[in-house]
C-alpha cells in the first residue's frame, strides 16, 4: 500500500513538472491552455488506466494488481511525454535537465522489467523492489524540469511551440477515445469514476479550444498593434529605411524616400544597387555589402557599418548621405539619413576657418601654408617661388572719414583688383587689416623682372580712384617682394617680404622695394653689415627713398 501511494503522489508532482516545463509564456490564457493540456494528458491516460483496470479486475479478480499495472503504464509515458516537451522547449546547448530525465526513464524500464523477470523480486526496507525503483524514477522526473536547462534557467517567453507540442494534448484523447469504444463493444462494465472520467475529457477540450481561438485573436491584436506601431515610426522618421536582398535587389523602401531623394518608393522595388549612387563613392558601398554578405553567409552577425556616399536626387543635384547598413532576416536594412545641410555647414566653417570672411581671400594661416607647399615642391628644375606684401596707404583716412562701410567695400575692391593683376594659379591672401600678399610661382621667382611687373601692374591696379556709393576714394600701396633662396624656411621668405614692404613704406609709400636674398653665410662671405637687404626697383644706385608710384 505503500509503494501505490507514493507512485500516486509521484505522479501528481510528475504531471505538475511536465506542465511547468512546457510552459512557454506568463499570459493567462497561455497558463490556461498549459493547465487543460496537462489535465487532457494526464485525464486521458488515467481513463485509460481505469478501463484497463476494469477489463483486469474483471478477468483476475484482483484490482490492486491491476493498479499496479496502471501505474507503471501511464509512468512511463510520462516520462516519453516528459522527454519530448523539454526536447523542444530546451536550447540545444541545455542538456541537464534531458539527461535527468532520461536517466529517469532507465530507472523506470528497469522497474518494469523486474516486474516482468522477476514477480518476487524481494523487498527493500519493506518496499518491493520494482516499486523502489519505481518511486526513484517518478522522482527524478519531478527533479528535471527544476534543473539547468528547466524552467529555472531558461527565458520561457523565448520558447517556441511546436507542432508536436501543440497536438500532444489530442493523442491521449484519442488513445481513450477508442479504448472506451473497445471497452463498450466487448461489454465491460461501466461505474461512477469511468463516467465522470469520460464526461469530463470532451468538455476540456471544447475548453480548450475556446482557449486557443481567444489567444489567437490576442496574439493578432498584440501582431496589428505593433504593425501599425512600425508603420507609424517607418512612415513618419525622415530616415530612409531600405531592405535589401543579399544579392543586392531592393525589397523595400520606406516613404521618406520620396521626400528625401524625390523617387516614389514603388519605383525602387525590384532595382539593385548601387541606386544612384556616385562613381567616386561606390568603392565604400560595395566593401560593406560585400563584408556584410559574407557574414551573412558564414552565419556571423557583427555590427552594422557606417557608410557616407552622395545619391543622385530625381532633380539630379548630389545629395550626401550617411547610412547604418546592418543585417536583417531578408538581407541587409539600409538606414539613410540625409545630411546635406550640414555637409555645407561643415564645408562653410571649414572655408572661414582659412578664408577672409569679408573678401572670400585665404586668410593668412592659409597663405603660409601655400607657401610652405610650394617651398617643400621645389626642386632644382623648378623656379623658386615669390612673395608680395603690400600695405594700402591712406586707407585708414578713408576709413576714419567715410565710415567702415566705406573702407569695407574699398577692400573688397581692391581685393578684385589685385587678384585681377596676377594669374589664376597664384595666390592672393588677406592677412588682416589693410594689408594683402600675393604668392607667385613659376617663372616669376627664376625672373624677379616678371615677378616685378606684377608688382607694378598691382600697384597701378590699387592706385586707380575707387567709386563707391557715389563716392571717390584714393590710396596707394607700399609693395615688398622677395624670391625664396634654397634652404629658406616660410617663416623667414614672409619675414623678409614684409621688411620689404615696411623699407617702401619708410622710403615714402606708394613705393616697390625688393629684398635681395643674400645666400648662407660662409667663411668668405661679407659680414651682415655689409649685405644690403632691400633696394629700389629700377634704379639700385639711388638712395633707398626713390622707388616707383610717385
Amino acid at each position: 500500500m505503500l509503494a501505490v501511494t507514493g507512485i500516486v503522489v509521484c505522479l501528481v508532482v510528475a504531471i505538475a513538472g511536465l506542465m511547468i516545463a512546457v510552459a512557454d509564456g506568463g499570459a493567462t490564457l497561455v497558463w490556461l491552455r498549459r493547465v487543460l493540456d496537462g489535465w487532457l494528458i494526464a485525464g486521458s491516460l488515467l481513463t485509460l488506466g481505469w478501463v484497463l483496470l476494469l477489463h483486469s479486475a474483471d478477468q483476475s479478480g484482483n484490482a490492486f494488481g491491476s493498479l499496479q499495472d496502471l501505474a507503471r503504464v501511464v509512468t512511463d509515458v510520462l516520462v516519453f511525454g516528459l522527454l519530448v516537451a523539454l526536447r523542444y522547449s530546451m536550447e540545444r546547448s541545455e542538456r541537464t535537465a534531458t539527461t535527468v530525465a532520461a536517466l529517469a526513464l532507465i530507472v523506470l524500464i528497469a522497474s518494469d522489467m523486474l516486474r516482468i523477470l522477476m514477480p518476487a523480486s524481494g523487498t527493500w526496507y519493506g518496499i518491493p523492489c520494482a516499486a523502489a525503483c519505481s518511486i526513484t524514477g517518478m522522482l527524478l522526473i519531478a527533479v528535471a524540469p527544476w534543473l539547468a536547462g528547466g524552467t529555472s534557467v531558461v527565458d520561457v517567453d523565448r520558447r517556441i511551440m511546436p507542432v508536436v507540442g501543440v497536438v500532444a494534448a489530442f493523442v491521449p484523447v484519442a488513445i481513450c477515445v477508442l479504448a472506451l469504444t473497445a471497452h463498450t463493444m466487448v461489454g465491460g462494465r461501466t461505474d461512477m469514476v469511468l463516467l465522470v472520467l469520460a464526461g469530463l475529457l470532451p468538455i476540456s477540450l471544447g475548453i480548450r479550444q475556446g482557449i486557443i481561438h481567444a489567444d489567437h485573436l490576442r496574439i493578432t491584436r498584440e501582431a496589428t498593434t505593433r504593425e501599425a506601431l512600425y508603420r507609424a515610426l517607418v512612415d513618419g522618421t525622415r530616415d530612409v529605411i531600405t531592405i535589401v536582398s543579399l544579392d543586392g535587389r531592393v525589397l523595400y523602401v520606406s516613404p521618406a524616400a520620396h521626400h528625401v531623394f524625390g523617387y516614389r518608393p514603388e519605383d525602387l522595388l525590384g532595382a539593385r544597387l548601387p541606386l544612384y549612387c556616385h562613381p567616386d563613392d561606390l568603392t565604400p558601398l560595395i566593401q560593406a555589402v560585400e563584408t556584410l554578405r559574407q557574414e551573412a553567409a558564414s552565419g556571423i552577425r557583427g555590427p552594422g557599418r557606417r557608410m557616407s556616399c552622395r545619391v543622385r536626387h530625381a532633380d539630379g543635384r548630389w545629395r550626401h548621405v550617411e547610412s547604418t547598413v546592418s543585417h536583417h532576416t531578408e538581407g541587409m536594412i539600409f538606414s539613410s539619413r540625409d545630411v546635406t545641410d550640414r555637409v555645407a555647414q561643415q564645408v562653410q566653417l571649414e572655408h572661414l576657418a582659412f578664408h577672409d570672411a569679408l573678401t572670400g581671400l585665404p586668410n593668412r594661416a592659409l597663405f603660409a601654408d601655400r607657401v610652405a607647399h610650394a617651398l617643400r615642391k621645389r626642386t632644382t628644375r623648378t623656379a623658386p617661388p615669390a612673395v608680395l606684401f603690400m600695405d594700402l596707404d591712406g586707407f585708414k583716412a578713408v576709413n576714419d572719414s567715410a565710415g567702415h562701410a566705406m573702407g569695407d567695400a574699398l577692400l573688397i575692391h581692391a581685393a578684385r583688383r589685385i587678384q585681377a593683376s596676377v594669374r589664376a594659379e597664384d595666390t592672393v591672401a588677406r592677412l588682416g587689416g589693410d594689408e594683402f600678399a600675393a604668392l607667385l610661382e613659376g617663372e616669376a621667382g627664376a625672373h624677379p623682372a616678371r615677378a616685378q611687373d606684377v608688382a607694378e601692374r598691382i600697384l597701378s591696379a590699387l592706385t586707380q580712384p575707387y567709386q563707391i556709393a557715389g563716392k571717390e576714394a584714393l590710396v596707394s600701396a607700399s609693395i615688398g617682394l622677395t624670391v625664396a633662396l634654397p634652404g629658406v624656411t616660410p617663416d623667414e621668405l614672409l619675414h623678409q617680404a614684409d621688411e620689404a614692404m615696411y623699407e617702401a613704406k619708410r622710403a615714402g609709400k606708394g613705393r616697390i622695394r625688393l629684398h635681395i636674398p643674400q645666400p648662407r653665410q660662409t667663411r668668405n662671405s661679407p659680414s651682415p653689415e655689409a649685405r644690403q637687404t632691400a633696394k629700389p626697383l629700377h634704379a639700385p644706385d639711388e638712395p633707398a627713398a626713390h622707388g616707383l608710384g610717385q
